[in-house]
Protein backbone atom coordinates (compact mmCIF):
# COMPACT_ATOMS: atom_id res chain seq x y z
CA UNK A 1 0.00 0.00 0.00
CA UNK A 2 2.74 2.42 0.75
CA UNK A 3 4.88 1.98 -2.22
CA UNK A 4 0.92 2.46 -4.16
CA UNK A 5 1.04 5.76 -3.10
CA UNK A 6 4.21 7.37 -3.48
CA UNK A 7 3.77 5.63 -7.39
CA UNK A 8 0.22 7.52 -7.15
CA UNK A 9 2.24 10.65 -5.58
CA UNK A 10 4.97 10.37 -8.37
CA UNK A 11 2.73 9.85 -11.66
CA UNK A 12 0.41 13.20 -9.83
CA UNK A 13 3.66 14.90 -9.72
CA UNK A 14 4.88 14.19 -13.09
CA UNK A 15 1.63 15.33 -14.55
CA UNK A 16 2.00 18.82 -12.72
CA UNK A 17 5.52 19.29 -14.16
CA UNK A 18 4.40 18.36 -17.82
CA UNK A 19 1.43 20.51 -17.80
CA UNK A 20 3.81 23.46 -16.06
CA UNK A 21 6.24 23.36 -18.79
CA UNK A 22 6.38 26.00 -21.89
CA UNK A 23 5.77 24.66 -24.99
CA UNK A 24 6.15 27.15 -28.08
CA UNK A 25 3.99 26.56 -30.98
CA UNK A 26 5.66 27.49 -34.32
CA UNK A 27 3.96 28.39 -37.16
CA UNK A 28 5.89 28.17 -40.70
CA UNK A 29 6.74 31.87 -41.79
CA UNK A 30 9.72 33.85 -42.77
CA UNK A 31 9.98 37.14 -41.37
CA UNK A 32 9.77 40.19 -44.48
CA UNK A 33 12.32 42.61 -44.67
CA UNK A 34 10.41 45.81 -45.53
CA UNK A 35 13.91 47.58 -46.55
CA UNK A 36 14.69 45.24 -49.43
CA UNK A 37 11.16 43.18 -50.14
CA UNK A 38 8.54 44.98 -52.60
CA UNK A 39 4.69 44.02 -50.68
CA UNK A 40 1.92 45.00 -52.33
CA UNK A 41 -1.87 44.80 -53.25
CA UNK A 42 -3.67 44.97 -56.83
CA UNK A 43 -5.88 47.39 -57.48
CA UNK A 44 -8.45 46.83 -60.44
CA UNK A 45 -10.00 50.52 -61.67
CA UNK A 46 -10.14 50.06 -64.89
CA UNK A 47 -13.10 51.58 -66.27
CA UNK A 48 -15.92 48.93 -67.09
CA UNK A 49 -18.40 47.60 -66.28
CA UNK A 50 -19.12 45.12 -63.10
CA UNK A 51 -19.58 41.64 -63.72
CA UNK A 52 -17.97 38.00 -64.49
CA UNK A 53 -17.24 38.84 -68.00
CA UNK A 54 -14.67 41.60 -66.31
CA UNK A 55 -13.24 39.44 -63.85
CA UNK A 56 -8.98 39.26 -63.92
CA UNK A 57 -9.60 34.64 -63.20
CA UNK A 58 -5.58 34.72 -63.85
CA UNK A 59 -3.13 37.08 -62.70
CA UNK A 60 0.70 36.10 -63.52
CA UNK A 61 4.11 37.93 -62.28
CA UNK A 62 7.07 37.14 -64.07
CA UNK A 63 5.20 34.41 -65.46
CA UNK A 64 4.68 32.64 -62.23
CA UNK A 65 1.00 32.24 -61.28
CA UNK A 66 -0.17 34.94 -58.30
CA UNK A 67 -3.68 33.68 -58.32
CA UNK A 68 -6.31 32.32 -60.22
CA UNK A 69 -10.06 31.84 -60.61
CA UNK A 70 -10.14 30.49 -57.04
CA UNK A 71 -9.61 34.17 -55.88
CA UNK A 72 -11.08 36.39 -58.88
CA UNK A 73 -10.18 39.84 -58.73
CA UNK A 74 -13.53 41.87 -59.52
CA UNK A 75 -13.61 45.39 -61.41
CA UNK A 76 -13.27 47.75 -58.57
CA UNK A 77 -11.69 45.48 -55.92
CA UNK A 78 -8.64 44.33 -55.17
CA UNK A 79 -6.29 41.21 -54.19
CA UNK A 80 -4.90 39.12 -51.26
CA UNK A 81 -9.07 39.66 -50.67
CA UNK A 82 -10.26 37.68 -48.07
CA UNK A 83 -9.25 39.52 -44.93
CA UNK A 84 -7.52 43.46 -44.41
CA UNK A 85 -4.21 43.69 -44.17
CA UNK A 86 -2.89 40.98 -46.85
CA UNK A 87 -0.33 41.39 -49.02
CA UNK A 88 1.67 39.91 -52.25
CA UNK A 89 5.42 39.65 -51.66
CA UNK A 90 8.06 39.62 -54.54
CA UNK A 91 11.79 40.95 -55.10
CA UNK A 92 11.66 44.22 -56.02
CA UNK A 93 13.33 45.68 -59.23
CA UNK A 94 12.17 44.91 -63.33
CA UNK A 95 8.81 42.62 -63.48
CA UNK A 96 6.10 41.42 -65.68
CA UNK A 97 2.48 41.45 -64.61
CA UNK A 98 -0.17 39.54 -67.24
CA UNK A 99 -3.76 39.67 -66.58
CA UNK A 100 -6.13 37.25 -67.97
CA UNK A 101 -10.02 38.04 -67.97
CA UNK A 102 -13.01 36.43 -68.63
CA UNK A 103 -14.43 32.83 -67.96
CA UNK A 104 -11.76 30.43 -67.12
CA UNK A 105 -12.87 27.86 -69.80
CA UNK A 106 -11.52 30.65 -72.87
CA UNK A 107 -9.27 33.55 -70.98
CA UNK A 108 -8.66 36.76 -72.47
CA UNK A 109 -4.91 38.22 -71.79
CA UNK A 110 -5.85 41.80 -71.05
CA UNK A 111 -3.04 43.61 -69.55
CA UNK A 112 0.42 42.89 -69.97
CA UNK A 113 2.91 45.53 -68.93
CA UNK A 114 6.33 45.45 -67.84
CA UNK A 115 7.48 48.00 -64.73
CA UNK A 116 9.60 48.55 -61.58
CA UNK A 117 8.20 47.16 -58.99
CA UNK A 118 9.64 49.29 -55.70
CA UNK A 119 10.41 47.61 -52.23
CA UNK A 120 8.49 48.47 -49.47
CA UNK A 121 4.87 48.85 -49.30
CA UNK A 122 2.49 49.76 -51.73
CA UNK A 123 -1.20 49.70 -53.45
CA UNK A 124 -0.49 49.05 -57.41
CA UNK A 125 -3.27 50.17 -59.25
CA UNK A 126 -4.18 48.93 -62.94
CA UNK A 127 -6.70 51.75 -64.51
CA UNK A 128 -5.65 51.16 -67.98
CA UNK A 129 -4.87 48.12 -69.71
CA UNK A 130 -2.67 50.00 -72.02
CA UNK A 131 -0.54 51.79 -69.36
CA UNK A 132 1.92 50.60 -66.61
CA UNK A 133 0.37 50.93 -63.11
CA UNK A 134 -0.17 53.75 -60.98
CA UNK A 135 1.69 53.12 -57.51
CA UNK A 136 0.56 54.44 -53.88
CA UNK A 137 2.65 54.12 -50.92
CA UNK A 138 1.36 52.32 -48.03
CA UNK A 139 2.33 54.26 -44.94
CA UNK A 140 3.36 52.02 -42.10
CA UNK A 141 2.66 52.27 -39.49
CA UNK A 142 -0.80 52.52 -39.82
CA UNK A 143 -3.05 55.57 -37.56
CA UNK A 144 -4.07 54.54 -34.06
CA UNK A 145 -5.14 56.59 -31.10
CA UNK A 146 -5.01 55.18 -27.03
CA UNK A 147 -7.96 55.81 -25.11
CA UNK A 148 -9.05 54.99 -21.47
CA UNK A 149 -12.97 54.01 -22.67
CA UNK A 150 -13.66 54.49 -26.12
CA UNK A 151 -12.27 56.38 -29.20
CA UNK A 152 -13.53 58.87 -31.33
CA UNK A 153 -11.32 58.20 -34.86
CA UNK A 154 -11.69 56.67 -37.97
CA UNK A 155 -8.93 57.39 -41.11
CA UNK A 156 -9.29 57.37 -44.72
CA UNK A 157 -6.95 57.90 -47.89
CA UNK A 158 -8.71 59.07 -50.94
CA UNK A 159 -7.62 58.76 -54.18
CA UNK A 160 -7.81 60.22 -57.71
CA UNK A 161 -8.19 57.61 -60.53
CA UNK A 162 -11.37 59.47 -62.76
CA UNK A 163 -11.56 59.42 -65.83
CA UNK A 164 -13.45 62.20 -68.12
CA UNK A 165 -14.37 59.22 -71.19
CA UNK A 166 -12.46 56.88 -72.50
CA UNK A 167 -8.89 56.86 -72.29
CA UNK A 168 -9.23 60.03 -70.95
CA UNK A 169 -7.72 60.70 -67.50
CA UNK A 170 -9.27 63.60 -65.74
CA UNK A 171 -7.01 66.68 -65.96
CA UNK A 172 -9.18 67.95 -62.51
CA UNK A 173 -7.39 69.15 -58.88
CA UNK A 174 -10.15 67.38 -56.73
CA UNK A 175 -10.47 67.92 -53.05
CA UNK A 176 -12.03 65.67 -51.09
CA UNK A 177 -14.20 66.84 -48.10
CA UNK A 178 -16.41 65.92 -45.51
CA UNK A 179 -18.94 66.30 -42.56
CA UNK A 180 -20.46 64.44 -39.58
CA UNK A 181 -23.04 64.66 -37.06
CA UNK A 182 -21.78 66.96 -34.34
CA UNK A 183 -24.82 67.00 -31.95
CA UNK A 184 -27.31 63.54 -32.22
CA UNK A 185 -30.48 64.53 -30.68
CA UNK A 186 -30.99 67.63 -33.22
CA UNK A 187 -29.10 66.48 -36.14
CA UNK A 188 -26.54 69.43 -36.28
CA UNK A 189 -24.01 69.00 -38.44
CA UNK A 190 -20.37 69.76 -38.76
CA UNK A 191 -18.80 72.56 -41.11
CA UNK A 192 -17.22 71.15 -44.54
CA UNK A 193 -13.70 69.94 -43.66
CA UNK A 194 -11.08 69.09 -46.05
CA UNK A 195 -9.39 65.15 -46.08
CA UNK A 196 -5.96 65.84 -46.59
CA UNK A 197 -5.47 68.39 -50.00
CA UNK A 198 -6.53 68.56 -53.12
CA UNK A 199 -5.51 65.80 -55.63
CA UNK A 200 -4.68 65.13 -59.75
CA UNK A 201 -5.11 61.94 -61.48
CA UNK A 202 -3.14 58.89 -59.86
CA UNK A 203 -2.21 60.69 -56.46
CA UNK A 204 -3.86 60.06 -53.13
CA UNK A 205 -4.10 62.07 -49.68
CA UNK A 206 -2.42 60.13 -46.30
CA UNK A 207 -4.36 58.27 -43.88
CA UNK A 208 -7.00 61.44 -42.46
CA UNK A 209 -8.12 61.19 -39.52
CA UNK A 210 -12.67 61.63 -39.44
CA UNK A 211 -14.42 62.35 -36.21
CA UNK A 212 -16.91 59.40 -35.23
CA UNK A 213 -19.76 60.70 -33.11
CA UNK A 214 -21.56 57.21 -32.40
CA UNK A 215 -25.58 57.16 -31.73
CA UNK A 216 -25.02 54.30 -29.30
CA UNK A 217 -23.20 55.23 -26.56
CA UNK A 218 -22.36 51.02 -26.44
CA UNK A 219 -20.67 49.88 -29.02
CA UNK A 220 -18.29 49.56 -31.43
CA UNK A 221 -18.99 53.45 -32.25
CA UNK A 222 -20.03 53.55 -36.13
CA UNK A 223 -21.61 57.10 -37.51
CA UNK A 224 -22.39 58.37 -40.75
CA UNK A 225 -20.07 60.54 -42.79
CA UNK A 226 -20.96 62.89 -45.71
CA UNK A 227 -18.58 63.79 -48.52
CA UNK A 228 -18.15 66.25 -51.45
CA UNK A 229 -15.90 66.82 -53.96
CA UNK A 230 -14.69 70.39 -54.68
CA UNK A 231 -12.93 71.40 -57.96
CA UNK A 232 -9.84 73.39 -56.95
CA UNK A 233 -8.28 75.60 -59.79
CA UNK A 234 -4.51 76.23 -60.63
CA UNK A 235 -4.29 79.12 -58.61
CA UNK A 236 -5.86 77.26 -55.58
CA UNK A 237 -8.92 78.75 -55.43
CA UNK A 238 -12.45 76.49 -54.98
CA UNK A 239 -13.93 76.05 -57.87
CA UNK A 240 -17.48 74.41 -57.13
CA UNK A 241 -18.48 71.41 -56.47
CA UNK A 242 -18.17 68.35 -59.18
CA UNK A 243 -20.51 67.59 -61.65
CA UNK A 244 -20.71 63.49 -62.57
CA UNK A 245 -23.60 61.86 -64.48
CA UNK A 246 -25.88 59.96 -62.81
CA UNK A 247 -27.12 56.46 -63.21
CA UNK A 248 -30.15 58.52 -64.91
CA UNK A 249 -27.93 59.61 -67.32
CA UNK A 250 -28.27 63.42 -65.31
CA UNK A 251 -25.55 65.94 -64.20
CA UNK A 252 -25.39 66.47 -60.72
CA UNK A 253 -22.76 67.92 -58.03
CA UNK A 254 -21.10 64.52 -56.78
CA UNK A 255 -21.98 63.69 -53.07
CA UNK A 256 -22.10 60.30 -50.94
CA UNK A 257 -22.03 59.38 -47.51
CA UNK A 258 -20.13 56.13 -45.60
CA UNK A 259 -20.52 54.59 -42.32
CA UNK A 260 -17.18 55.32 -40.03
CA UNK A 261 -16.63 52.97 -37.56
CA UNK A 262 -13.90 54.02 -34.74
CA UNK A 263 -10.51 52.46 -34.77
CA UNK A 264 -10.89 51.46 -38.68
CA UNK A 265 -9.51 52.61 -41.98
CA UNK A 266 -10.47 53.15 -45.36
CA UNK A 267 -9.37 54.17 -48.41
CA UNK A 268 -11.42 55.81 -50.55
CA UNK A 269 -11.22 55.36 -54.55
CA UNK A 270 -12.68 57.58 -57.08
CA UNK A 271 -13.49 55.39 -60.26
CA UNK A 272 -15.57 55.11 -63.15
CA UNK A 273 -16.21 57.54 -66.43
CA UNK A 274 -17.12 61.59 -65.43
CA UNK A 275 -19.70 61.75 -68.73
CA UNK A 276 -19.99 58.38 -69.66
CA UNK A 277 -20.89 55.13 -69.27
CA UNK A 278 -19.55 53.08 -66.27
CA UNK A 279 -20.28 56.02 -64.31
CA UNK A 280 -17.70 57.63 -61.50
CA UNK A 281 -18.42 56.15 -58.24
CA UNK A 282 -16.59 55.72 -54.84
CA UNK A 283 -15.16 52.67 -54.06
CA UNK A 284 -14.48 51.78 -50.33
CA UNK A 285 -11.87 49.56 -50.00
CA UNK A 286 -11.33 48.13 -46.18
CA UNK A 287 -7.64 48.92 -44.62
CA UNK A 288 -7.77 47.65 -40.99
Amino acid sequence: MKNLNILLITLVFSLFVTSCEKHVVEYDTVKVDEETTAQFQLFYMVPVTTGTANNINKVELNNELLTNETTPLSAYNFIPSGAVGKFFVAKPGKVNLKLHRGAITNLTLAYDQDFELPAGKYVVVIHDFTKPPVFIKNETPYPSVTTEFTGSTAWVKFSNFLYEKAGEPTTLKLQYQFQYTVDNATGQKSDWANVGKPVAFGEATGWEPLPVNKTVEISAGTARIDYRIRLIGADGSDQGSLKVRNAAGNTVDYSDWWNATIGRINHHMLAGYRAATPVASMKQLGVL
